[in-house]
């Protein structure tokens, strides 16, 4: 069975800091593409960030651009989000997504809910 577990969430003033990380299982996680997106309420789900299977590229939506970095640990079938320098705006629930770059497959995880306020 898929799993993909999404810790770290939580409420955080601006200009803080969170670490999301999610816990991958039941497939083989080095040779899937990883991402991060978010759903504010109201909106539409929101690509925030992407990783290749090995590392080696990264993408990143305009708006966290210097702010967020996403990064993963194939050893610990693990992929992080960093986020830096929160900011309202960034109050949303945010999904790790796990894609092969060969199938086309997706799995998602349950989401956890990040709120940036004062």
């Amino acid at each position: 069975q898929v799993h993909l577990v999404e810790s770290g969430g939580g409420l955080v003033q601006p200009g803080g800091s969170l670490r999301l990380a999610c816990a991958a299982s039941g497939f083989t996680f080095g040779y899937y593409d990883m991402s991060w997106y978010r759903q504010a309420p109201g909106k539409e789900r929101e690509l925030v960030a992407t990783i290749t299977a090995t590392g080696g590229k990264r993408n990143y939506v305009d708006s966290v651009k210097g702010r967020f970095t996403i990064y993963r640990d194939n050893a610990e079938d693990r992929v992080y989000l960093q986020m830096n320098s929160l900011k309202p705006e960034d109050t949303a629930v945010y999904y790790c997504n796990a894609r092969s770059p060969v199938r086309g497959g997706q799995y998602w995880g349950q989401g956890t809910q990040v709120t940036v306020s004062s």
